[in-house]
């Protein structure tokens, strides 16, 4: 261990409780009592006046004056086990390089251990922290800058100011070097720090205060925070002369940091969203720089914080609640677990229904709608389902199953992530064999409507870049007010069905978003918004491994062959399709689908009976509901029908080709009839199989029909 620190042992997001009231624990040498309420309770006690009253503040003393090195602190715990990785590497190099870039979750709030308390500070209040000495004093002072405010104290602790003026003063200098050294150049060529520009300003003053000794009786080391790094530049491979004169002062300021008290070097410590948003020359082959990447807070890390936000749930009886509570909130950050206890203060949640306060933070609402469909699903849904899909079994039971995993909130119970998609589906297998048609089922189960579901026709999305169009672009490209139709329609609607329709079509960089969301249920949109999928319903659905592009000798597309064929047997089938999914997808994507690929067989001669009288029923029906003419179809009729459905070019093409068939020798006779012979509301028609082909008459020029629809 490097250091040793000081506990705040008060706060409700510490181990020990306080009220969100705490005053300062000592009056003011004048008499009064301190009015000042202290700065965010939930974190840290800590005085928002602490320059006027700090040596009386029960915070006093936590931070050192300028012109002291700082008290020794009682010794934190010895073993460094519970620090996240990326404190444990940025202790490791404190010293020794003169630059950082921290990127990743640096807008957070961070655990630190301390003698058996944990707090949640900001990343400010804990760099100090880190870069304290094994031997409990501060060997460095902190300066901190942002593009907006320029210089700025958010610690309050007053030694920023005069460490900022003997900075200035040694920038001063550094540019009237400069001036001499270069007599009678353009001043257009050169640095004017103290001109217009004051992030080049702001930049010479870090480079002054990590390169030069700032004149103080008792020297200490300089770190040198810049945070918002990622703002300094629109374009970091086409910097304007200021962007670069800003990078430059920088890059210089960490290259000759001095050790200010002859054993620490000075450090530059640049807070980015991604190393990428800096130059690449800054960062790439720099032996002065080290990358820390920030991750998102890890399931222990929500729940000593939920521990602390939530003491409500600390009864044993409500050990359930309070674990369901730490699976949802998988992903989030803990800046947003502060915000969700807010939200529980408001009243109104008892502690056993806390995870409905999830469901309104993600999605604006408190209702879940998938527990409501609960009876819809206990009055036998498969039933439900194969009036509309015929012939197809297997995908009837699996999806049947999956509906009732999702209404029981079970989905993803196997996983550490407790915020995956209610149910994924990938439904593959031959064309027209009811693939879309039972996604429609589902939502018309589901929601009462079949046209509640969003559909993507993912042939739209096979050229490059085409991801931007359902994820929306990045900031500074076309279309990125518009945000991306995927990300927009689930955030108007959380609660969906999903289907990406003839997903092999998609461009592979498309399949590599898909995995975030599979795994995490939650995407992060162009604009930099979260949008949530984890009330979502997915089915994806493709053709791969039922036929295959013929060739020309150019290479060029000349037609498609089928590789399995109507009649051979569902086992056979299955085991092609899946072995062209391992040949099409990545692996990474079939192991977050797992077990869920349903693979739809032809249709039967038994289905394709079923399926022609459905849809003539369906044409004859609506007929009569528009036109008031009653039609009716002879027995004969269907039967001569039926063994047309047969024929090895309508098995292909399944229940679309039934349909074609169906419009050719039936919809259409029926429409030339109806039109030619003025049937007119109330008279009847009769479908009648004459010659191999079907023909129509009124019903009162024959004998009538039979056993027919």
């Amino acid at each position: 261990m490097r250091r040793s620190s000081t506990c705040s042992s008060t706060g409700p997001m510490s181990r020990r409780k306080t009220t969100a009231s705490a005053r300062c624990a000592v009056p003011p040498t004048n008499g009064s009592s301190c009015s000042i309420r202290h700065w965010k309770p939930c974190i840290m006690r800590r005085c928002r006046n602490r320059a006027r009253c700090r040596t009386r503040c029960s915070t006093a003393g936590r931070y050192p004056s300028a012109s002291t090195a700082g008290p020794k602190r009682p010794a934190r715990r010895s073993s460094p086990v519970n620090m996240p990785t990326w404190q444990r590497e940025l202790e490791n190099f404190i010293g020794i390089k003169p630059l950082f870039v921290l990127e990743g979750n640096v807008s957070d709030l961070y655990p630190w251990d301390c003698e058996g308390q944990t707090q949640f500070l900001p990343l400010a209040h804990i760099l100090p922290e880190l870069f304290a000495a094994p031997d409990g004093t501060r060997p460095y002072r902190f300066l901190y800058v942002d593009p907006l405010r320029g210089v700025h104290d958010p610690l309050g602790t007053g030694e920023v100011r005069a460490l900022a003026q003997a900075a200035q003063r040694e920038a001063e200098r550094l540019t009237a070097e400069a001036e001499a050294l270069n007599p009678g150049a353009d001043p257009a060529s050169r640095q004017q720090p103290f001109a217009a520009n004051r992030l080049v300003h702001d930049s010479l003053l870090v480079r002054a205060a990590l390169s030069r000794r700032l004149g103080e009786e008792e020297p200490r080391s300089v770190a040198c925070v810049f945070d918002f790094a990622s703002r300094l530049a629109s374009s970091p491979e086409d910097l304007t002369p200021e962007e670069n004169a800003v990078f430059m002062n920088l890059l210089l300021g960490a290259k000759d940091a001095i050790r200010g008290d002859g054993e620490h070097v000075n450090t530059l410590v640049l807070v980015a969203n991604k190393a990428t948003d800096l130059p690449s020359w800054l960062v790439r082959g720099n032996p002065d720089v080290r990358v820390i990447a920030l991750p998102s807070p890890d399931r222990p890390a929500r729940e000593a914080y939920l521990d602390i936000a939530f003491p409500d749930l600390a009864a044993p009886e409500l050990d359930r609640p309070r674990e369901k509570l730490v699976d949802t909130t998988d992903r989030m950050l803990l800046t947003e677990l502060d915000e969700l206890r807010r939200l529980y203060a408001r009243g109104g949640t008892a502690p056993e229904h806390v995870t409905e306060l999830v469901d309104l933070y993600k999605y604006g609402i408190r209702e879940n709608r998938w527990s409501a469909m609960m009876d819809k699903l206990r009055d036998d849904p498969a039933a439900v389902l194969r009036r509309r899909v015929k012939g197809q079994e297997p995908a009837i039971a699996k999806i049947v199953s999956v509906l009732k995993r999702s209404v029981l909130g079970f989905s993803g119970m196997q996983h550490s992530s407790g915020t995956k998609p209610k149910g994924v589906l990938f439904l593959a297998g031959p064309t027209g064999t009811g693939k879309t048609e039972i996604v429609k089922a589902v939502t018309e189960l589901l929601f009462g409507d079949e046209r509640s579901y969003l559909r993507f026709d993912m042939s739209e999305y096979a050229a490059d870049a085409s991801d931007q169009k359902l994820f929306g672009a990045p900031p500074g490209y076309v279309g990125y007010e518009a945000g991306g139709q995927l990300t927009n329609a689930v955030r108007a609607n959380p609660f969906s069905v999903l289907l990406f329709d003839e997903v092999e079509k998609a461009h592979p960089s498309i399949m590599d978003k898909f995995l975030q969301i599979l795994e995490d249920g939650r995407m992060t949109d162009g604009q930099g918004q979260t949008v949530y999928f984890g009330e979502t319903l997915i089915f994806f659905t493709s053709n791969v491994g039922i036929s295959e592009e013929l060739l020309d000798e150019h290479g060029r597309t000349i037609g498609r062959r089928n590789i399995v064929q109507p009649g051979e047997p569902y086992d056979v089938i299955c085991a092609r399709v899946q072995q062209a999914m391992a040949t099409h997808f990545k692996p990474e994507v079939l192991n977050r689908i797992g077990d869920n690929i349903v693979v739809f067989d032809y249709i039967s001669p038994e289905a394709s009976r079923l399926i022609l009288e459905s849809q003539i029923r369906k044409i004859n029906g609506n007929v009569r509901n528009r036109c008031g003419i009653t039609v009716a179809a002879a027995q004969a009729t269907l039967d001569l029908l039926a063994e047309r459905a047969l024929a090895p070019e309508v098995r292909e093409n399944g229940g679309r080709g039934i349909g074609n068939l169906v419009e050719d020798a039936y919809l259409n006779p029926l429409s030339t009839f109806i039109f030619d012979e003025n049937v007119e509301a109330g008279e009847a028609v009769e479908a009648v199989a004459s010659a191999g082909a079907v023909t129509f008459r009124r019903a009162d020029e024959g004998a009538g029909t039979t056993d027919g629809c």
